[in-house]
């Protein structure tokens, strides 16, 4: 297939996917259906191995695609990864239709062009160059849901991964990173601590529980972590910044002025360097929550509570200097540079699973979750030249 060609395919495709809506609130199937449409229609010979995974709702899939070796085997090879879900356009401007991909001045717009269905067209588009070639390493395909609320079609397709033995020996994220190649990034985990009080007239404050009053407590106490994180922080570290940071995103409760709160919600969230971070925050804040408010609160009403909800947990990916997945495709991409980001991303999920895994695909960061969010079909065009060479150097001579 000449470039041309391939590049047209993988607009025409990337087109068709940012035409269906697959925010994160909504299912996915039409999209996964519309992705294993293609895989059948260039696998007349019934090559691939598609494996389906849902959620619990079944109204969200996971596809996974594996094209054997030439020996059949399906063991270690090359993981191509890419999520199908986008964030909300809700009280964006966009100048165009957002589900309707418009070209532009070397440039295609519309939700999800970035973060990341241009990665997942191109993935698709080389397939059928994928299953001409005599391959001496299989090529897996994985595309999940929900990554956008936290990595949750991910953690499924890894546990599917692991139940069939199918676990490849270098996994790529195609996330937006201008190509670059991306070795590291901080673990991202967001939390909701629920707050119950009772309620009463504003006048008699003492014999109510304003739970406005202590979530505030709790979200003080919170803060005050972040001088520690800060001076904990390894040596030398290459994030921006350089250290783990934790930040609170919404605080929720009451009914009116003259009303004693009966419920609030505190929404909060860390981005961790390392592990123990994490571990320490957890266990400062509980500690605080059961033996300096609680009593208090439960001092006036027994059925006060505070509960702590996991919104999502996703790992980091430690940075590693030498990696058999940062060898293979700066290999690749010809770069001798990589780098480190601070947004989270599915690799960690990956790389506990196994793989050696890095972040590489066409976009910037810059683009995604905005309105008007666009791929350049230059770096539509790197990221082919990266599978191109893939392709080459998977084939038996």
């Amino acid at each position: 297939m000449t470039k041309i060609t391939l590049i047209q395919n993988t607009i025409d495709i990337l087109q068709k996917l940012i035409s269906f809506n697959s925010e994160s609130s909504l299912n996915n199937l039409l999209l996964i259906n519309y992705i294993e449409t293609i895989i059948k229609e260039n696998d007349p010979q019934k090559e691939a191995i598609i494996n389906l995974s849902y959620d619990a709702s079944k109204e969200k899939a996971n596809l996974l695609v594996s094209l054997p070796a030439y020996d059949g085997s399906i063991e270690g090879g090359i993981l191509l990864s890419g999520h199908t879900d986008v964030v909300p356009v809700e009280g964006q401007d966009w100048q165009t239709d957002p589900y309707k991909m418009e070209q532009k001045d070397g440039r295609l717009y519309g939700r999800g062009t970035c973060d990341m269905k241009g990665f997942i067209a191109a993935c698709l588009a080389m397939f059928a160059e994928f299953k001409k070639i005599k391959r001496k390493r299989p090529i897996h395909m994985a595309f999940s849901y929900d990554e956008e609320v936290g990595c949750l079609g991910a953690k499924v397709m890894a546990e599917q991964m692991q139940k069939f033995g199918i676990i490849p020996n270098i996994a790529i994220i195609g996330e937006p990173t201008e190509m670059q190649v991306v070795i590291g990034h901080k673990g991202c985990n967001e939390y909701t601590t629920e707050f119950k009080g009772l309620p009463g007239h504003s006048s008699l404050p003492d014999i109510g529980v304003n739970a406005i009053e202590y979530a505030v407590d709790y979200t003080a106490q919170l803060l005050s972590l972040r001088p520690s994180l800060k001076k904990n922080a390894p040596h030398d570290n290459p994030f921006t910044p350089p250290y783990t940071t934790l930040q609170v995103g919404k605080i929720k409760g009451g009914t009116a002025h003259n009303v004693i709160a009966e419920h609030c919600f505190v929404d909060w969230q860390t981005r961790t360097i390392q592990d123990e971070d994490n571990h320490t925050i957890h266990q400062h804040i509980d500690n605080y929550a059961e033996q300096q408010l609680l009593p208090k609160m439960q001092q006036v009403y027994p059925q006060a509570h505070i509960h702590k909800k996991i919104i999502s947990e996703v790992n980091g990916l430690p940075p590693m200097e030498e990696s058999e997945a940062k060898e293979f495709v700066c290999r690749l991409t010809g770069q001798q540079q990589t780098t480190v980001v601070s947004y989270g991303t599915e690799a960690g999920i990956f790389k506990d699973l196994g793989c050696s895994t890095i972040v590489c695909g066409p976009g910037s960061i810059e683009q995604a979750h905005k309105a008007d969010e666009f791929v350049s079909i230059e770096q539509l065009e790197k990221c082919l030249e990266m599978l191109v060479q893939l392709e080459t150097e998977i084939t038996l001579p």
